[in-house]
């Protein structure tokens, strides 16, 4: 008979990038007395690694938990991206309701979509967060009335429809459940939590079953699973058995011998755990996400979508340019291929395949964000390796037409921006749906584009829109190949010999195009040095010095004024790359190169194609 847990809520925070979610899950630690007094808290806690703290996004969901009046309350922060949206439709498995959190002045945005359909399909209850009410242009009436417009438009039932409103600001740390309110502190919204989110609910008397949502990694103890207990109860040196609703044949035997609740913002050992409790499981080295841990005697499994494919692809390559293995800790094949499988243990959306060559691995993720934080992450460890221009997997349909992923990207930008903004969308394939006016006065352009068509465009948007302009994508499924893209209208400029490079060299080069390079570097041949303002490559020579006469010297080289170069980010040198290149990746350097060295070995496989 199935019970209900009254001391438990079990809820997740969804919202858009950069709408307030982690900011959010800080205050509701801090007010709950998770910390103590004099403790010395840094902002968004929840985002422990380097990158999060950086870029100031959520890549992987959190599991933490509050008390408040006695009621136990597990909160999942999850991230807002599209590249890790895999992420957020696994969580919600362990949750009985969401907060959405949706900024006041931005409004309903396309993640806020994404995530809150997710939700929905679910059937989890929503409470709307209103938050940033504190800032000077916040439009909270107008806000609540296009969240209520979105819920109609994904399907809500009657009872989603008839969620609660709280208005907040996260940053200063208080909700209020009407704007006229006294604003104190964030006790409105823990009220609405108990109030509306439902106590989870099993039997306490039948078979284990706890679906395993989320997988962490710790060197120590290896692979954790993360779950919720949906029946029964779970207990160390508990046998039992891991089955998977997507893999019939899985039967396997274990025990378990680590048991943890989460405490805050620290895992707790507990020797037994009840329904709704969202455990952490150690010792049990094959386990993955969609397993059901069951008891021996009724090895049911609990049903749960399959995580969404890979739409894009990248080679990880074995480093053998000259200056191969003089920056990195770790550069051969067999490096590499740890590092990428042992990444596996966690990121679940990732794909990663052998080739015919032993010195490059085929890497598949959810988007060019989802794999340049990977990259991120192991050129900061030391590796050092190369890596090749994302491309997208194609499918073929029952007739045996190509079809590709396609994307919905949502422009806004200031009026004088869009006319160019469309022209260059649809020189990528790009369809315009709609246009309108969104709640800063600014054009809002709706786009239904191929995924490869947006593959370097980032950079290009912002030198367009002059930085105002912001682009936001969720993935769209599959559609028919919609024909050929031209990546990139310009040639590179190209190192011939290998030194140093000189300023008088550089000097002379730098009327052909854009530097990405200032004296001193080391280059070699076939190195890209700069970005040509024409579309064909050109050899240039910048070791190249001034030869000494007798009535010049060689310090007249002081004189020449160097424009200075263009220094190229991770993300930027990923989307300048083109199909015949190669970006070169150490822990301190990122250097862009032909896959052909050889400039006449080049020319020949030019002609050839």
């Amino acid at each position: 008979m199935k019970i209900k847990r009254e001391d438990v809520r079990n809820i997740a925070i969804i919202a858009h990038v950069d709408h307030g979610k982690t900011t959010l899950v800080d205050n509701l630690l801090k007010q709950s007395g998770v910390f103590r007094e004099n403790q010395d808290v840094q902002e968004r806690v929840m985002d422990s690694n380097d990158i999060e703290r950086e870029r100031g996004i959520t890549i992987l969901s959190k599991n933490t938990a509050v008390y408040y009046n006695n009621t136990k309350i597990n909160i999942i922060d999850t991230p807002g991206h599209a590249d890790f949206g895999g992420e957020v439709e696994r969580v919600l498995k362990m949750v009985d309701g969401v907060i959405l959190v949706v900024d006041a002045f931005e409004g309903a945005m396309p993640q806020t979509k994404f995530v809150l359909k997710k939700a929905l399909e679910l059937d989890l209850p929503v409470i709307s967060c209103i938050n940033k009410i504190d800032r000077p242009d916040a439009r909270p009436d107008e806000v609540i009335d296009e969240v209520l417009e979105l819920l109609m438009d994904l399907g809500a039932s009657d009872a989603q429809l008839d969620c609660p409103f709280v208005y907040a600001s996260a940053k200063t740390g208080y909700a209020v459940m009407d704007l006229d309110h006294e604003p104190q502190d964030m006790k409105p919204l823990f009220e609405t939590i108990l109030s509306y989110i439902p106590a989870p609910q099993g039997d306490p008397e039948a078979g284990t079953q706890v679906l395993i949502s989320t997988i962490d990694y710790n060197e120590y103890v290896g692979r954790i699973g993360i779950g919720k207990v949906d029946n029964g109860s779970i207990r160390v040196n508990q046998e039992v058995v891991l089955v998977n609703e997507h893999n019939p044949e899985k039967q396997d035997h274990v025990k378990i011998s680590k048991l943890y609740e989460f405490d805050g913002l620290s895992k707790v050992d507990v020797t037994e755990a009840s329904i709704g409790s969202i455990v952490a499981i150690s010792g049990i080295a094959d386990i993955h996400i969609g397993d059901t841990i069951c008891s021996p005697e009724h090895p049911e499994p609990i049903p749960f979508q399959k995580i969404s494919e890979p739409t894009i692809a990248m080679n990880f390559l074995v480093n053998d340019s000259p200056l191969a293995g003089q920056e990195g800790k770790y550069v051969t094949s067999r490096h590499i291929r740890e590092r990428l499988m042992r990444e596996l243990n966690t990121d679940v959306s990732l794909r990663v395949e052998e080739t015919e060559s032993a010195d490059c691995f085929k890497v598949s993720g959810r988007g060019e964000l989802h794999l340049s934080v990977l990259i991120e992450n192991m050129r900061r460890e030391g590796y050092e390796f190369a890596v090749s221009k994302a491309e997208v997997l194609y499918r073929t349909d029952e007739r045996s037409r190509k079809l590709e992923p396609m994307e919905i990207a949502y422009v806004d930008v200031p009026e004088e921006f869009a006319g160019s903004v469309i022209s260059k969308l649809s020189e990528r394939k790009g369809e315009l749906q709609g246009m309108s006016l969104a709640g800063d006065g600014s054009n809002r352009l709706e786009f239904h584009i191929p995924a490869r068509g947006l593959i370097g465009f980032r950079g290009e948007f912002l030198t367009i829109t002059k930085g105002n302009g912001v682009l936001n994508t969720t993935y769209d499924g599959y559609g028919p190949y919609k024909g050929d893209i031209d990546y990139r209208k310009q040639g590179s400029l190209i190192a011939f010999e290998a030194g140093e490079a000189v300023t008088y060299g550089l000097f002379s080069a730098q009327d052909r195009g854009t530097l990405f390079i200032k004296p001193g570097e080391k280059v070699y041949s076939g190195m890209v040095i700069g970005q040509n303002g024409k579309p064909e490559d050109i050899e240039l020579n910048v070791c190249k010095t001034k030869h000494l006469t007798n009535t010049r010297s060689s310090s007249a080289d002081e004189a020449l004024k160097l424009t200075p170069p263009k220094i190229l980010s991770l993300e930027q040198a990923l989307e300048f790359i083109n199909t015949d290149e190669l970006l070169e990746i150490t822990p301190s350097s990122l250097r862009i190169r032909k896959k052909i060295l050889n400039p006449r070995d080049r020319k020949r496989a030019a002609k050839s194609v």
